[in-house]
């Protein structure tokens, strides 16, 4: 039953709205977070064709978040932001159809996904940040990488499955036979928070589905021409194998990799793994930000 979970938490994590004809536009509001030293701004922007929604917390040099399949910014970063808040300005976003950002009628893709956060960052004036994104959010920013390497700084990937023959055959055979009822209730209960409209979670629990059955190779050369500085985190106990990430991070030009005891996002705090009594200290946001830290010339 443990690896069944673990296979459709991939399935969402890694793993909607009619489209307004207006203006590129960015609103913006202020909100309490959930610490009383923070506020945050959120917002949303159109990008594309959809109403994109974001949310800014902390001051300093952008870090952009990108979250799981299926996830909310909350469900998936909820207990790091305050601790990543500290001296970086965090944008973080909610992809295509999930949470409170409007949908397309068209499938979702991790290559969309880059286009949309790439040009969210352009309405923000943002001209580069470092991206941080977890599992699907992870390939995203990888995509970012790919695509886009004008706006990226440093690349932290968590949690990815870049090729079919990086997990268990297992894997494949579950994500046929997933059904709705499967989906972690915390999504469930997530996406009705901030949206509820029930037939539009329907709607983003099937894209996501369909995205990983549909799944397709990032290939070597896309992998090959990432030129940003690249760190790539697992779990031990991860959906993608750990030698796959290891093969993985030796095609990344300029790559580093953290393998890390736990499964899909323990080391963030990632909601389906949380752990009731959990402590700041069960979190990899030291080695993160020594990453980002690092000169970028520094191997």
């Amino acid at each position: 039953m443990k690896i069944r979970n673990i296979y459709f938490v991939l399935t969402i994590t890694t793993l909607t709205t009619c489209n307004e004809n207006k203006k590129e536009a960015t609103n913006y509001s202020m909100a309490r977070s959930v610490t009383e030293k923070e506020t945050m701004k959120n917002g949303y922007s159109e990008v594309n064709g959809i109403k994109m929604y974001y949310e800014i917390y902390g001051q300093g040099k952008p870090l952009v978040l990108i979250h799981g399949g299926g996830s909310t910014i909350q469900t998936t970063f909820g207990r790091v932001i305050p601790l990543f808040s500290n001296d970086r300005q965090l944008i973080c976003v909610e992809l295509q159809a999930h949470g409170r950002t409007g949908d397309r009628n068209t499938p979702i893709s991790f290559e969309q996904d880059a286009d949309d956060v790439a040009a969210l960052l352009k309405n923000l004036n943002v001209h580069k940040a470092d991206i941080f994104g977890f599992s699907n959010g992870g390939n995203t920013a990888l995509q970012i990488a790919i695509r886009h390497p004008e706006v990226c700084n440093k690349v932290i990937a968590g949690s990815v499955l870049l090729k079919r023959n990086g997990t268990f055959p297992q894997f494949w055979e579950f994500m046929k036979n997933g059904t709705f009822d499967q989906m972690p209730q915390q999504y469930k209960d997530a996406f009705i928070k901030e949206n509820s409209d029930s037939t539009k979670l329907m709607t983003m629990y099937q894209k996501c589905a369909d995205r990983m059955i549909n799944f397709k190779d990032f290939t070597d050369e896309q992998i090959k021409s990432i030129t940003a500085q690249v760190l790539l985190i697992n779990g031990d106990q991860d959906v993608a194998t750990s030698e796959h990430i290891v093969a993985m991070s030796k095609l990344i030009p300029n790559c580093k990799l953290a393998i890390i005891p736990g499964g899909h996002g323990a080391y963030i705090g990632e909601i389906t793994t949380l752990n009731p009594n959990y402590k700041k200290s069960d979190f990899i946001i030291p080695l993160i930000e020594k990453f980002l830290n690092e000169k970028q010339n520094e191997n």
